[in-house]
């Protein structure tokens, strides 16, 4: 077995693989001489050893006991000695941050001897009582598996004795009693005493910590983020030093940045006697970081060089926890910090122009997720709103929803497609399934670094923490305000997690000032977000290889693709040019009983399309432009089967002609699958002059705008092709038809003639297909549904959210290419189709083309363009600079 303890000294930010983010970070600090309490690690190698074997790795005791003495040589004290005991930390810390998901346990070492032991060397009999109270209902929780309420209730009713309001209020005597109170509780809940032997506190509390790995919230947690669930975390062995001493000490989290704007400034939390747990829990509000400076002068300053130094050495905003023993600043974990989108974009400028980092690490820095929910609009409160109170903005956004009070209530209505908005005194770890089925968070207590507000942050939740004006009583299902306002549960309140603003009943929503920026309405410079996503953007244009095209079908939409940075059209869906009133053209086409109604029928619709065509290429004058001839099965612009037979049987003799020949023609097109029927290339093969209608109507469109002086660039583009002999058959009559409308006016526009590869066999034929395609459209929606073996329509509704639960897929592959399957189809097809035809021309319009993972998997096979949504085109080019930037190392988020 390798070896499996480092001590603190030993390791550094490098090894996170190894000892976990916060390890790791102990470890760095430790070595550019920080204040780090001595301690040591052990590695996620023993965690995955006890999770896949059910017992600890051969020897992980023996050094675990070697680091204990260190340790404990290191601070002058044996663990739990009764004299004067060395008490010790034990922590969870994966690779990748998951705030309260995992556990913690303080104050090991302490036993109802070395308690006595404490209160003499601390002078401070309170203290010694607090922390082991503390430590028994953290042990009973996460180590023995019993309800917190039990110990809650305990606190409650010796407050409630006392008649005080506060836990501080508690006076040692109280504590004491207290004390056996909770080993009360152990004994009955879980059947045994609270050890008394230190080392065994902490092999248990060592195997806790493993365990939490697999917790459900830290399951659920992973999957949110998508974090690899065979990581496992380590654990850090910390000596304990005490923020619960008394005024001289405390506890806080700092922040090198605002984690919610990004302004530069002092921002954080801290309390007064109190330990780390109470500022994260959000269970006492905090004062603001600044008034340190006021309690503590000395430490204020030390934590304000400290901070400076660690984002000069990270090169990034710092997540920083510390705490102060009798005025000595002690750092008891740094991390590069969550942050809301707007901090990310505005963060990576100003390390830029500060010189930290270059422009291709501030594309690292960001993400295309982080400008989508930029682009998010945001409440318009000029007309009439309501406020009910102004909390801490804890996240940014614009969220309206129904209150609900329960996280279980959250999932529930969230999952009947309600909107909801989670409302709690404050958030623990097991509100994690209800946060993430919510619109937004609120809560009456905590600050920016409350469990509530750190989490929403990483998940992009609306998040509004600390409206200490609210009186929440979750178990009534409603909460008060100033002036007696009164909100129950599915009452809508609207929350603003830029501003804190709390609102009564819904609030109108306007346009983020960033797609105001890509609509041509603000200058780059107009503001410090809008200047920073500009120059991300631009660097990002300078250093993709991909294009970036829109799926478009009319003249606005491709126009306010172009508007936001679409280099073309990649998919225009001529199907959706039929709808409305077109459908009884289509009714013409299709109930035909003649070569010549049939053409009659067609005659009619082209100059329709000829006028939908010209419309969207001038629109992208100069530009390619790919044109899908018509897909889906003819049905779908008929009626419904059940509704028209109803119709014909209640109407009997009365049923019109029409109506009878519909009903006709809609039984002898009925197909149990028309997903794989009668659709797409097949439609052309089958109904004579369909395709050459769509070919002579984009010719002619064309040509017009050619002679008018503009530069079309149409591309034909036939859906559906499975074989070669389709593509051949149709190739050969659309350039018959192109030449035709050359000859006919005079004007030659270079068309492109290309095939959608949609169908497994395409792909896996792509070699053959490339000798008479000009172009590859990668149509992943149909190739994941047909490579899968999915109904889409069926199967995200019926089955997919128990597959992810499984774990057999982390995220549905409708929404991220699956890299293993369908996208080894189109590696084949890409590697197969350019050795047929170097020249070949790749791209993907399914909706893959505007996810970000996706995007990075696309540069890395070599297609040379992608397109998604006007609205996700910014997204796509971000990524795609993104993928042609990556450097080692540096994506540290």
């Amino acid at each position: 077995m390798p070896k499996l303890v480092y001590d603190f000294t030993e390791g550094n930010r490098d090894l996170k693989d190894l000892l976990g983010g916060k390890g790791a970070n102990l470890a760095e600090m430790t070595n550019i001489g920080l204040p780090v309490p001595p301690g040591f690690t052990i590695t996620t190698d023993a965690c995955r050893y006890y999770l896949k074997n059910g017992t600890t790795p051969e020897g992980l005791g023996e050094e675990v006991g070697a680091h204990l003495e260190d340790l404990e040589r290191a601070m002058g004290r044996k663990l739990g000695d009764p004299a004067d005991p060395l008490l010790v930390s034990v922590r969870s810390g994966a690779k990748f941050s998951m705030p309260g998901m995992m556990e913690t346990v303080l104050n090991i070492g302490l036993s109802d001897e070395s308690v006595h032991g404490l209160a003499k060397q601390a002078g401070n009999e309170r203290f010694a009582w607090d922390s082991y109270r503390r430590l028994i209902q953290m042990f009973g929780k996460t180590v023995l598996g019993i309800d917190g309420e039990h110990f809650e209730h305990a606190i409650e009713q010796a407050k409630q004795a006392k008649g005080v309001a506060n836990d501080v209020d508690l006076d040692a005597r109280d504590l004491q009693n207290l004390t056996q109170t909770f080993k009360d509780i152990v004994k009955a809940q879980a059947d045994r005493e609270f050890p008394q032997d230190p080392r065994e506190q902490m092999d248990l509390a060592i195997n806790a910590v493993f365990n939490s790995w697999n917790a459900d919230r830290a399951i659920l947690y992973r999957r949110q983020e998508r974090i690899p669930a065979d990581l496992g975390t380590a654990v850090n062995v910390v000596a304990m030093v005490f923020g619960n001493l008394g005024a001289d000490s405390g506890t806080g989290v700092a922040f090198t940045r605002d984690p919610a704007s990004g302004a530069q400034g002092v921002y954080g939390d801290y309390l007064q006697n109190a330990q780390g747990e109470d500022v994260v829990a959000g269970i006492r509000n905090t004062v603001p970081l600044q008034d340190l400076e006021r309690i503590d002068k000395a430490s204020y300053d030390q934590l304000m060089d400290i901070m400076a130094t660690l984002e000069n050495h990270y090169k990034d905003l710092c997540d920083i926890e510390f705490t102060i023993e009798r005025g000595k600043l002690w750092m008891l974990q740094t991390r590069v910090g969550k942050r809301t989108a707007a901090a990310a974009f505005r963060i990576a400028i100003q390390l830029v122009d500060q010189g930290l980092i270059d422009m291709d690490e501030a594309l690292q820095r960001v993400t295309g997720d982080e400008l989508a929910r930029l682009m998010f609009p945001r409440f318009d409160t000029g007309g009439e709103t309501t406020k009910i109170t102004t909390g801490v903005s804890a996240s940014p956004g614009a969220a309206v929803g129904k209150a609900v009070f329960d996280s279980a209530k959250a999932v529930e209505l969230a999952g009947k497609g309600e909107q909801v908005i989670l409302v709690r005194r404050e958030t623990n770890p097991d509100d994690l399934h209800g946060m993430i089925a919510s619109r937004g968070i609120l809560t009456s207590r905590g600050g920016k670094t409350s469990h509530a507000a750190v989490v929403a942050r990483g998940m992009g939740k609306t998040c509004v923490c600390g409206a200490d004006e609210l009186n929440v009583d979750t178990k009534a299902g409603r909460f008060t305000g100033p002036g007696g306002v009164t909100v129950s549960a599915g009452d809508v309140i609207s929350i603003d997690g830029t501003s804190g603003a709390v609102y009564l009943g819904e609030v109108p929503v306007v346009p983020s000032s960033v797609v105001r920026y890509f609509e041509g309405e603000l200058a780059p410079d107009s503001d410090e977000l809008v200047s920073a996503v500009h120059k991300i953007l631009t660097h990002a244009d300078e250093r993709r290889r991909l294009g970036v095209y829109a799926n478009a079908d009319t003249g606005p939409d491709c126009a306010r693709a172009r508007r936001f940075g679409a280099g073309g059209v990649g998919l225009v869906r001529t199907e959706h040019m039929f709808l409305g009133e077109r459908r009884q053209l289509v009714e013409r086409l299709i109930l035909a009983e003649d070569d010549a109604e049939r053409q009659a029928a067609l005659d009619a619709l082209e100059p329709l399309q000829r006028g939908d065509f010209a419309e969207i290429l001038d629109a992208m004058d100069g530009l390619p432009v790919t044109i899908r001839l018509i897909d889906p099965p003819l049905h779908e612009f008929l009626p419904d089967l059940t509704d028209l037979s109803v119709k014909v049987a209640l109407a009997g003799d009365n049923a019109t002609e029409k109506d009878r020949k519909l009903l006709d023609a809609v039984r002898r097109l009925h197909e149990q699958n028309p997903m794989l029927g009668l659709r797409g290339v097949r439609l052309g093969l089958v109904i004579p002059g369909l395709f050459d209608m769509q070919v002579r109507a984009i010719a002619h469109a064309a040509a017009q705008l050619k002679r008018a002086g503009k530069n079309p660039r149409p591309e034909v583009m036939i859906p559906l092709t499975a074989t070669v002999q389709e593509m051949e058959i149709t190739r050969e009559e659309t350039a018959k038809v192109l030449r035709e409308v050359e000859e006919e006016t005079g004007t030659h526009v270079h068309t492109l003639i290309g095939t959608m590869i949609e169908v497994p066999r395409a792909a896996m034929t792509a070699g053959e297909i490339a000798k008479y395609a000009e172009f590859f459209s990668f149509g992943t929606n149909d190739l994941t549904q047909m490579g899968w073996g999915f109904s889409r329509d069926d199967v995200e509704g019926a089955f997919f959210s128990r597959y992810i639960d499984l774990g057999i897929f982390g995220v549905s592959p409708f929404e991220t290419i699956d890299r293993d399957g369908v996208g080894r189809m189109v590696d084949i097809a890409v590697r197969e189709g350019r050795a047929a035809r170097p020249e070949l021309e790749l791209g993907v319009c399914g909706e893959h083309g505007g996810d970000p993972d996706s995007v990075h998997f696309f540069h890395e096979v070599g297609l040379d363009y992608v397109s998604c949504s006007p609205f996700r085109v910014p997204v796509a080019r971000l990524e795609a600079g993104r993928a042609a930037a990556v450097t080692a190392g540096s994506d540290t988020r």
